[in-house]
């Protein structure tokens, strides 16, 4: 990304969320790339959906990779920062992986585009998305090490190859948010962090794990987790 300038005037006010004309640009971007599509949105789109010049948006964002770069680490950063917070708490991993799933699901499902369809751009393929990718299987392994804590302590045999499942549960309303749009309800976020430990055979009662949760959500160290996953009167909402 390039250094942003003064650039030229906006051709209009302001007509997106966000504070700065980088966010601005981001929102436009998150918009035409989950419904227009990736390959077929240029520059110039982004800048017209802006309502700037197309030569501005380039003190922001050399690229339009740039900004699918930027888009992709907004959708795995928040969670993986609270995941690495997490590791020298002494909480227990079951709270751990709710409170994970918790925070997860909940920006997936309450961004304001679906971003994660993105994920299966064949572009991401490609060495200039290999930060996003190893971003993405820490985050994946971090999953993967609390899951297997929890299946360490239920200590049944069979269920050892269940650690990868909360993670493809979590991600699943990724898709969950895509069919919604023809009228299918998506879960909320209690309900994905709460399958996320009933789906490696957990069975004991969720609201002491619940209220755990909401006090390390609460108290996390992540700047960059949104409001709607982060306020513990939210977390309780989004339970019901």
């Amino acid at each position: 990304m390039t250094n942003a300038g003064p650039g030229r005037p906006r051709l209009t006010a302001r007509r997106r969320p966000g504070g700065t004309a980088r966010a601005e640009i981001l929102d436009a971007a998150a918009e035409l790339f989950t419904t227009r599509g990736f390959a077929a949105t240029s520059t110039r789109h982004i800048a017209e959906a802006v309502g700037m010049r197309q030569a501005s948006l380039y003190n922001h964002f050399a690229t339009k990779d740039d900004i699918l770069v930027a888009l992709l680490a907004d959708t795995v950063t928040p969670a993986l920062d609270f995941a690495e917070n997490l590791r020298p708490r002494g909480t227990s991993p079951e709270v751990k992986l709710y409170a994970l799933s918790y925070i997860d699901a909940a920006q997936l499902i309450t961004g304001r585009w679906n971003l994660g369809v993105l994920y299966l751009l064949p572009e991401l393929r490609s060495d200039r998305f290999m930060s996003f990718r190893a971003d993405r299987d820490r985050l994946r392994e971090q999953y993967r090490a609390l899951a297997q804590a929890v299946l360490d302590a239920i200590d049944d045999p069979a269920s050892t190859h269940l650690a990868e499942l909360p993670f493809r549960l979590v991600e699943s309303v990724i898709s969950a948010r895509a069919d919604a749009l023809e009228g299918t309800p998506i879960p909320n976020a209690a309900v994905i962090a709460g399958s996320a430990l009933h789906i490696l055979g957990w069975r004991q009662d969720l609201d002491p794990i619940h209220t755990e949760a909401a006090e390390l959500i609460a108290n996390a160290e992540t700047p960059k987790l949104s409001g709607a996953a982060s306020a513990p009167d939210n977390f309780d909402a989004m339970r019901t």
